[in-house]
């Protein structure tokens, strides 16, 4: 699945609305405060602003934004993306034959070297830092995800370039692996924004979004050409 929508630095519980994250909001130094009120946050270095405005001074950008980590839960894991992981990784995109579902950009058995090796030189170039997914429950490969188009001037990332095997789909993984993801991008690199896109008609993916709580920018109409020749309608 390729994911797709914006949640930002201010929410402070993922999924608490049905519509969004409308209900409880974050400052940056890390006060909840609720939607419909004025309050002075606590911090002595800030200002008085409505309830999930930015904090006057953001939390300073962490210089390690492209470094590989390992980020590990109760459901997944994830580990920095190595060639050495490439017929896991074809054993993976076999299991539901992945790649051939036309709404998803899976790489095909035959082409996931090239595909690690494209990943590995955008993060030698500065704007991937892609990962390996793996079910603990079993010990295997179980997909790809990345932290892609980075924009530490601006302190965004985007949160895509995913996939997982059927077998794991329908699972706490995939809701695990988003949460430790932006975990690592909010509070640990300090980004302000992180930005999830999917194929207008990846049902399954915008509602495993929906569930984070993400909200809905827009939809971008004739977006891509797919390698089928067919149009994609990519929802932001």
């Amino acid at each position: 699945m390729t994911e797709g929508r914006l949640l930002e630095r201010t929410p402070n519980a993922l999924g608490n609305e049905k519509n969004g994250l409308s209900s409880l909001s974050r400052n940056f130094c890390g006060q909840t405060l609720p939607n419909d009120s004025w309050e002075r946050c606590k911090g002595p270095r800030h200002d008085t602003r409505p309830a999930g405005a930015q904090c006057s001074r953001l939390k300073p950008v962490s210089n390690d934004l492209l470094q590989p980590v390992t980020l590990k839960g109760r459901h997944v894991e994830l580990v920095p993306l190595s060639l050495d992981h490439t017929e896991a990784q074809i054993a993976a995109v076999q299991d539901g034959e992945i790649d051939k579902l036309w709404y998803t950009s899976a790489p095909t058995p035959e082409k996931m070297r090239t595909e690690i090796e494209r990943r590995l030189a955008l993060q030698a170039a500065g704007s991937m830092l892609p990962f390996t997914v793996i079910d603990p429950t079993t010990g295997k490969v179980a997909g790809m995800t990345t932290f892609m188009n980075i924009d530490a001037a601006n302190r965004r990332v985007e949160i895509g370039s995913t996939w997982y095997a059927k077998s794991v789909q329908r699972s706490g993984l995939n809701t695990e692996a988003k949460l430790l993801l932006l975990g690592h991008a909010f509070d640990t690199l300090g980004c302000i924004a992180v930005e999830l896109r999917t194929h207008f008609m990846n049902h399954q993916s915008r509602r495993a979004i929906e569930r984070l709580g993400a909200k809905l920018d827009g939809v971008l109409r004739s977006h891509q050409i797919a390698p089928n020749g067919t149009l994609r309608d990519t929802c932001v």
